[in-house]
């Protein structure tokens, strides 16, 4: 390609840090030439690749208007047309990107984790699908706003969020006309966030991933049916639970609060976990429940403040020679998917977006996602070079 567009791309990509990387336009123009079989006409393909450069530029605001500005069109209506009445499909991208990421983050046999987590969006009003007061994470208390469940996988290499889910509150399950004017599918009904996670995680476990460990907050690690998901493919995992969910010590059914005082003094370990092994805690394991037929085995792992003495509680399965600091470590890595919606938000326009249907939620989203997506693989080759 020659200097003159290069130089256009590049001041199109300067919020990019990767944007320094030698050769970082051929992992743009390889990425098109992968996901291009997801729109099916050249008009859609084009209009696809403006929005991915869009979402990749240093636009203050990546929605549909500022998009299209910067693709030198006046209004924002074709720009709008691949988010509302275009045809393409966005699961199609999606699995794509689930193979993408499961190639760049899990070379040579590696196993990874997956994350799940959910994800706040303010928005106003109440035509935009899902949207309601409820509790969102973003800002940490009950706002208008519409909820995404997420997975994630993580590796040494690096981390993507790889699918999503938008939940619908009850109260819009059961208000067909509301849903058929935010263009909801009249097939799809209520799913906790829980059962949402279990879709995610199975398409990631029907991609090839296999997991090393699978984690999620308490959200999902309160809700027996996805233990029992995960329990029934032989798939461990690091569950945080709530301080009065109960679990079988012995014969026994009790709290995981009044787990602390059964421990003896010399049974606390140290373990530095999170990002960087950057915060110390005392941990302690105690067995629960019986092992399966896999040898694995079940534990509640308690997380303890070393000033406060204030405790977090964690159900785990894995298997019988996993050590306390290995259950530890794990359960210090939910931070992965934080840092993914850190990027996606910050650099990829994923709470950028300004269309109320539901089609338009999932093509934004899955769209965001693979530029945040490319991000990373261009970062990964930066490292690579430094090297």
């Amino acid at each position: 390609m020659g200097g003159s567009s290069q130089g256009r791309l590049e001041m199109e990509l300067t919020s990019m840090e990767a944007c320094t990387v030698l050769g970082w336009q051929d992992h743009f123009e390889s990425l098109m030439d992968r996901f291009g079989f997801c729109f099916p006409r050249g008009d859609l393909r084009g209009r696809g690749r403006e929005y991915l450069k869009g979402l990749l530029s240093d636009a203050q605001r990546k929605n549909s208007w500022q998009i299209a500005e910067r693709a030198g069109e006046d209004k924002p209506y074709g720009i709008q047309r691949l988010l509302g009445r275009a045809s393409w499909d966005a699961d199609r991208l999606r699995d794509e990107l689930i193979r993408y990421a499961r190639e760049h983050l899990l070379p040579g046999g590696e196993s990874g984790i997956l994350i799940v987590d959910e994800s706040g969006f303010l928005k106003r009003g109440d035509k935009s699908a899902g949207v309601q007061s409820q509790y969102c994470g973003s800002v940490g208390a009950v706002a208008n706003c519409q909820v995404g469940v997420f997975v994630a996988l993580a590796s040494s290499a690096g981390r993507m969020l790889v699918d999503r889910e938008l939940y619908l509150p009850q109260r819009w399950c059961q208000d067909r006309a509301r849903c058929q004017e935010a263009g909801v599918p009249a097939e799809r009904a209520y799913a906790r966030k829980a059962k949402l996670a279990m879709d995610l995680l199975q398409r990631s476990f029907d991609s090839g991933i296999a997991p090393q460990w699978v984690l999620a907050d308490e959200v999902y690690g309160n809700d027996g049916e996805f233990r029992r998901f995960l329990e029934g493919r032989r798939q461990p995992y690091v569950l945080a639970v709530a301080s009065k969910h109960r679990v079988f010590l012995g014969d026994h059914l009790i709290k995981v609060a009044l787990l602390p005082e059964k421990i003896a003094p010399g049974q606390w370990q140290r373990v530095s976990i999170g990002k960087e092994a950057t915060r110390v805690y005392e941990f302690a394991t105690l067995p629960v429940g019986v092992p399966d037929t896999n040898r694995l085995r079940r534990w509640v792992l308690i997380r303890r403040h070393i000033d406060t003495q204030e405790c977090a509680y964690y159900l785990c399965l894995a298997p019988g020679n996993t050590t306390r600091e290995q259950l530890a470590k794990a359960s210090g890595q939910r931070w992965q998917i934080e840092s993914c919606f850190e990027c996606a938000k910050g650099e990829t326009g994923l709470d950028h977006y300004e269309v109320r249907s539901y089609v338009g939620w999932y093509r934004h989203i899955s769209l965001s996602l693979l530029a945040a997506a490319l991000l990373t693989v261009i970062r990964l080759a930066e490292k690579k070079i430094e090297r």
